[in-house]
């Protein structure tokens, strides 16, 4: 064989090996990620079917529940639109409160529960993650186009006054 053909091989070779890992380092990152997905969505079936994903929004108010065991506590997350019941067995951070932020890791059990292996709580006063922040924002600029709609509709179907009689 010639130099130039063992050059060419060794270079093939090179290809080859920086490919296969490529295609295993970017199986691994695929396999790993876990998308954001608003409580409005998944109610809407938008989230991924068998895969892990997150959820945020804030807990609502008076929906903490705790079992007898101590480590199983149920929620509502929501979105100020739609409400997802989770579930999550494990110790809370110490942030976690009724009315905050808070971001969860999981899957879906069935169609109407979260069951969530990761539960993370804001870190200060002013903070909310920004995908749960603008998961509130949508939901409130949903709220706010339905209600000017039905407040149009309203004065536009509303009978005039009748004139004063003397």
């Amino acid at each position: 064989m010639k130099i130039r053909h063992k050059k060419l091989a060794i270079i093939a070779g090179a290809l080859a090996l920086v490919g296969v890992i490529a295609a295993l380092v970017l199986n691994a990152l695929n396999s790993n990620i876990a998308l954001y997905v608003s409580p409005t969505d998944v109610l809407a079936g938008k989230a991924p079917q068998g895969k892990a994903f997150r959820i945020g929004g804030l807990v609502k108010t008076g929906s903490v529940t705790r079992a007898a065991d101590g480590l199983t506590i149920s929620f509502v997350v929501t979105d100020t639109e739609a409400d997802l019941p989770v579930s999550y067995r494990g110790i809370l951070p110490d942030l976690f409160k009724e009315g905050k932020g808070v971001v969860a890791q999981g899957r879906m059990e069935g169609t109407s529960r979260f069951v969530a292996s990761e539960v993370l709580a804001k870190h200060d006063e002013n903070y909310m993650p920004p995908e749960a922040a603008q998961a509130v924002g949508d939901a409130h600029n949903r709220a706010a186009q339905k209600k000017a709609a039905v407040e149009a509709a309203g004065a536009a179907v509303a009978p005039a006054p009748a004139p004063a009689q003397y």
